[in-house]
């Protein structure tokens, strides 16, 4: 059984995490990239058929002194100052309508020292369906961002995939369940055929 007869096109929104180009050029599992960004294309075009809410939510910094600076035992590979200047833009298959609301965010979650929050709340969303790059970071800090601001959440289990098989499959089996429903996309664009 589906089971998601409680999305609606006014009360429901699609965030997409990361779906950007320097994102997606890198090695993920257990989904290629190009999959997942095919698959969330899918679900951005059907939202926006609606005229659902669309949040596409990219990574970027001017210099990287507004990004988090921690002691870490596994340091980012690239620097801010190395990457291409099209490195935070949105994929070409997902691109970006007027109509989309873009998210640019300086930390792993969508929610935090964004608009976010308030632009779902302006609109009376009370349901996000949640897709992207990496299960296990953005999406996982979307999601517990999303679950203590209360919201319903639908995970779209394979138009999300990690930096390794290990990460994903973990948030898939012991995190997403506690905080909402995990669907597929072809669950979740069954139950947006109905919607008008």
């Amino acid at each position: 059984m589906n089971n998601l007869e409680h999305l609606s096109g006014a009360s429901t929104a699609l965030v997409v995490i990361d779906l950007q180009k320097g994102i997606v050029s890198r090695d993920c599992e257990p989904y290629k990239s190009q999959e997942v960004v095919l698959k969330a294309a899918k679900l951005v075009a059907r939202f926006r058929e609606l005229g659902a809410f669309v949040a596409l939510v990219h990574v970027d910094t001017k210099d990287g002194k507004e990004m988090l600076h921690p002691r870490l035992d596994e340091p980012s590979a690239q620097s801010s100052a190395s990457r291409p200047s099209d490195w935070a833009e949105i994929v070409p298959e997902i691109g970006v309508k007027p109509s989309d609301h873009v998210v640019t965010k300086h930390n792993w979650g969508a929610f935090y020292g964004t608009d976010l929050d308030l632009q779902l709340r302006r609109r009376g969303i009370d349901t996000i369906v949640l897709c992207g790059i990496a299960s296990g970071i953005g999406v996982d800090t979307t999601a517990r961002e999303a679950y203590q601001h209360g919201y319903n959440q639908v995970f779209v289990s394979d138009a999300m995939t990690g930096l390794s098989k290990r990460e994903h499959d973990y948030v898939i089996e012991y995190v997403f369940p506690r905080m909402g429903q995990i669907r597929t996309t072809d669950e979740v664009l069954e139950a947006l055929a109905k919607l008008a």
